[in-house]
């Protein structure tokens, strides 16, 4: 039944694709905090060659509708009453962000920090927050560990197996050796995470989706652009992250 109702669902926000923007205006304006979910995604300033596809800014893609539909999907199958049609964009050294218990960065390949946003990404986590790291391809992490090495400049990362109570949060995800990919990344998709004091015991702060592009399936999962078995794959992925990074 909720394979069945996450196809409907992607159906419905194909029949709204026309009110939603791809692009990026300075213009728009994050909805005010109200106490709600409110999924947050992460702004920052490209490396040279970061603008493509038009001139977006790399951190855009998929923006609004990836976690627009992703978001419509949790507000079904569980009790977060999260905001489905406004998403907001934040910086890392933006207070702001602390209203956050999830944020979400992709292409980091891209990434560049400033001292102000290490530091506050290294407040935000360190106090509670959780970091979803997606749209990583392999190429990517040279860049990404750098600049996580100036947040914490002792980590270490762990990569995750099946048994972590991540894959398990909500749907039983048993088997990750066969996560879809929407395209070819060079290797098979894996799960690198992030612990505080590098212990795997304690909580988890940061998750890396690496190799890998979940939204690409959220964003296009009314488009029929992938098949429903690889599109609810991907969705059990998100709701898993999402709800492991609320309860922890």
């Amino acid at each position: 039944m909720v394979l069945a109702l996450l196809v409907c669902l992607a159906s419905v926000a194909t029949a709204q694709r026309g009110r939603f923007f791809y692009g990026w205006d300075e213009t728009v304006q994050n909805i005010p905090y109200d106490g709600r979910f409110t999924f947050a995604r992460v702004r920052y300033t490209p490396a040279p060659g970061g603008n493509w596809a038009g001139g977006r800014p790399s951190w855009v893609h998929g923006y609004p509708l990836a976690e627009q539909n992703l978001m419509r999907i949790m507000k079904e199958v569980s009790l977060l009453d999260a905001h489905i049609d406004d998403m907001n964009v934040v910086t890392l050294d933006d207070p702001e962000l602390f209203k956050y218990p999830i944020a979400y960065i992709i292409e980091v390949g891209w990434w560049t920090l400033t001292d102000r946003e290490a530091s506050g990404l290294r407040a935000y986590l360190q106090k509670g927050g959780f970091l979803i790291v997606d749209d990583f391809p392999r190429n990517a992490w040279g860049n990404f560990e750098l600049q996580m090495s100036r947040v914490f400049p002792e980590a270490r990362w762990t990569q995750l197996d099946a048994k972590h109570q991540i894959f398990h949060s909500f749907f039983e995800i048993n088997d990750i050796s066969h996560i879809p990919i929407p395209y070819d990344r060079g290797g098979a998709p894996e799960f690198y995470a992030l612990f505080e004091d590098n212990n795997p015991s304690k909580r988890m702060q940061v998750i890396v989706n690496y190799q890998n592009d979940i939204s690409e399936f959220w964003e296009y999962s009314g488009s029929g652009t992938y098949i429903v078995s690889d599109t609810n794959e991907a969705y059990k992925i998100g709701v898993n992250e999402f709800l492991y990074g609320i309860t922890h």
